[in-house]
């Protein structure tokens, strides 16, 4: 089962950003908090949205889906980017990733968006077997660039 998460899902939401992160050998760079995830999703200027999978038998959460709005100059409408999508080990192979990326393709259907995007690391070969199974396919000719931490305060400062 999918369904939108609420604030009580803040631990399990928590928690699991930090599994991902380990599984993609980063554990120390997930720096966020509880607080900061509970006001990116329910505080006052909303950011984020997230979807829990919940297993069918016990209702447990067993992955989720984080993501936000972009916007296409080109389409001149919305999309949405997929910041983290996991599933625990354990609950890997019941549908549950499929299952939340169909809610999310459902959304950008039902609201006109015309796209659905993410990155994958280049060295996660289930992942990116999973994704091109459904018909998603890399956008090779793209290079993404990041600002953070030293360079970013730089270039902010020289404002």
């Amino acid at each position: 089962m999918i369904r939108t998460a609420t604030p009580a899902d803040i631990p399990v939401i928590h928690a699991m950003v930090r599994e991902l992160a380990a599984y993609e050998k980063a554990l120390d760079e997930a720096r966020a908090s509880e607080a900061q995830l509970a006001e990116a999703l329910f505080g006052e200027r909303t950011a984020a949205f997230a979807h829990i999978a919940e297993d069918d038998a016990t209702g447990e959460p067993v992955g989720f889906a984080l993501w936000f709005l972009n916007f296409s100059t080109w389409r001149g409408v919305h999309g949405i980017h997929l910041e983290d999508l996991y599933v625990r080990p354990g609950a890997r192979g019941g549908g549950h990733g499929k299952a939340l990326l169909t809610e999310l393709a459902r959304i950008c259907v039902e609201r006109g968006y015309e796209r659905l995007e993410w990155s994958v690391l280049d060295w996660n070969e289930p992942s990116i077997t999973f994704y091109r199974a459904l018909g998603a396919r890399p956008q090779d000719e793209w290079t993404m660039y990041r600002l953070t931490d030293d360079a970013l305060r730089a270039l902010g400062s020289h404002g």
